[in-house]
């Protein structure tokens, strides 16, 4: 069995609030930046407890499942999600403006900055208004900025159209990365290598 039939009956027999969501959501609309080779990573996200069945194996499935549990949006909130149709039936997922902070959350420990960096450089059609929404939901500081950060640095067009001053991206700095170069503007730690600088 294909993993999003086995996630199926989760969402919609057990009732599980278990979603794909991070970079596999961006990877089932076609933003992955490149398909990696050897066994495929599933990132699923749900809230704080969230269990998985114990026969929801990623050995079984022929991935490997990386699940997140995460209050990074509020637990009743039913914002930022799609629908991915897969053959006769169809799974929620994470939709792009959620599963790009999503993704970010996981961004140095399982996700690196460059690849995620990659990936951002293709999300040219994000919803302003739903980022807008997300932004002022989303409890990481560290995401909001990284958010912010990536997509100015890509020079995204629906920038222009997001009211920063009621984003609340905190105080203090954060570190992203040790030894890296310092962003004023969001008060964090970057790489310094080359596809960062290449891209400010």
């Amino acid at each position: 069995m294909e993993w999003p039939g086995a996630l199926y009956p989760l969402q919609n027999q057990l009732g599980l609030d278990i979603h794909p969501g991070g970079k596999t959501a961006l990877e089932l609309r076609g933003y992955a930046h490149y398909l990696p080779s050897g066994k495929r990573k599933v990132f699923l996200y749900g809230t704080q407890g969230k269990v998985l069945p114990n026969w929801f194996k990623g050995e079984r499935l022929g991935v490997d499942i990386v699940m997140t549990r995460t209050n990074l949006f509020p637990e009743d909130s039913q914002e930022g999600f799609s629908e991915f149709r897969e053959k006769d039936f169809s799974i929620k997922i994470s939709a792009p403006e959620r599963a790009a902070m999503e993704m970010l959350h996981l961004v140095p420990g399982k996700i690196s900055f460059e690849e995620a960096l990659l990936i951002m450089e293709n999300l040219v059609s994000l919803r302003p208004d739903m980022v807008q929404r997300l932004m002022g939901m989303c409890r990481s500081i560290k995401v909001k900025r990284l958010f912010m950060y990536m997509a100015e640095r890509q020079d995204h067009s629906w920038v222009s159209n997001l009211d920063i001053s009621k984003i609340d991206i905190g105080k203090g700095k954060r570190m992203i990365v040790p030894n890296g170069k310092y962003d004023r503007k969001y008060l964090i730690t970057v790489p310094r290598d080359s596809l960062a600088e290449a891209s400010g």
